[in-house]
């Protein structure tokens, strides 16, 4: 009887912790940089919960000021507590101590990305810093069963993941560009594989598929990223998609499993295949820190290393036709940069 008692515990023992460890392995990459980011800046979009949290956890470790750039002041106090209060408990890197001399920096700036005026309103707030060196365009809207127009007349999905950032990112290249090097990171997914860009149509007037909407928002990302760096070629701003992984995040709020009413069956599945959000920030943290991604932009990036993307995000004259399209429908153009001449006269004067 105690023989087989322990057979059976000794089973159990073994299937659970053959479990932990393939969730562990599901996981994926982790970054293990240990960068000293005194002095450095850095902006996150949507940073009040999942992967931009986890995001701004690890840059304040480091020493970086970081601005939460959030829609919902609320969510994003309560945030920036949380990450200070991991950022005080963090254990210090190598042999500095980022806290034992000063307080973490964490701002809480108000921006909502379905309004083009909230947008420039938070860009006109952001030349008062004296630098800006990571851009993370993380904040996203996933699947909205019923077809939603921001501010601006523009789908929601598209308007807020792609739009809203291709304005933010372009009214922030001046402060990029005069605190260069620098690096943008847009936070993509694997969902632009499936995605295609229908200009008749883009702003889903017609035959509205929030699955198809969120795979061309995604898709726009790429596309952006790659033609930004190519516009950005003569200068020290990189700029690269990331796809963070299968991540459950708030995201997936409007996901019908998320909805149902087997949810605390399908829940605990999620769990076991999906990434923490933690894990899910770590190819973010590598593209926008590693000192091995020096100068490389333009590229695609999946668990710490470059993937290759879809064969319409390569798309040259999409590319294009998007940019103008986005340069239309958000009144923003790279004529309206700043020469960085002036940049660094205004800089002189603060």
């Amino acid at each position: 009887m105690n023989n087989r008692f322990f057979v059976i515990c000794s089973g159990v023992g073994t299937a659970f912790g053959a479990t932990i460890c393939y969730k562990e392995f599901l996981q994926g990459c982790r970054y293990s940089g240990r960068e000293n980011l005194d002095g450095k800046t850095a902006i996150i979009t949507g940073a009040n919960t999942g992967i931009g949290k986890e995001t701004a956890k690890e840059f304040v470790k480091r020493g970086a000021r970081v601005i939460l750039a959030c829609r919902d002041m609320e969510r994003c106090k309560k945030a920036r507590r949380e990450i200070y209060l991991a950022a005080k408990a963090a254990q210090p890197f190598g042999n500095v101590n980022h806290y034992a001399k000063k307080k973490p920096q964490i701002l809480c700036e108000l921006l909502d990305l379905a309004s083009h005026e909230s947008v420039r309103a938070f860009g006109a707030t952001m030349q008062a810093e004296k630098r800006i060196d990571y851009l993370i365009n993380n904040a996203a809207t996933m699947r909205d069963p019923q077809r939603k127009l921001t501010k601006d007349g523009l789908e929601k999905q598209m308007g807020v993941n792609h739009f809203g950032h291709f304005l933010l990112t372009g009214l922030l290249l001046g402060k990029l560009q005069a605190s260069s090097p620098s690096r943008i990171v847009v936070l993509s997914s694997t969902a632009h594989y499936r995605g295609d860009l229908n200009f008749a149509n883009l702003n889903w007037d017609e035959d509205y598929d929030p699955g198809a909407a969120y795979n061309a928002s995604k898709l726009a990302n790429v596309l952006f990223t790659r033609q930004l760096s190519t516009r950005l070629a003569s200068t020290s701003v990189t700029v690269n998609a990331v796809h963070p992984g299968l991540v459950y995040t708030e995201l997936f709020r409007n996901m019908s499993f998320a909805k149902s009413m087997t949810s605390y069956i399908t829940a605990p599945i999620m769990w076991f295949f999906m990434k923490s959000a933690r894990a899910g920030a770590q190819t973010t943290l590598y593209v926008a820190l590693s000192p091995d991604l020096e100068g490389v932009s333009g590229k695609y990036f999946s668990n710490c290393q470059e993937a290759a993307p879809s064969d319409r995000a390569l798309d040259e004259e999409m590319a294009r036709r998007l940019w103008a399209v986005s340069e239309k429908w958000t009144g923003w153009s790279m004529d309206q940069v700043p020469p960085l001449s002036a940049l660094s006269a205004s800089a002189a004067k603060s």
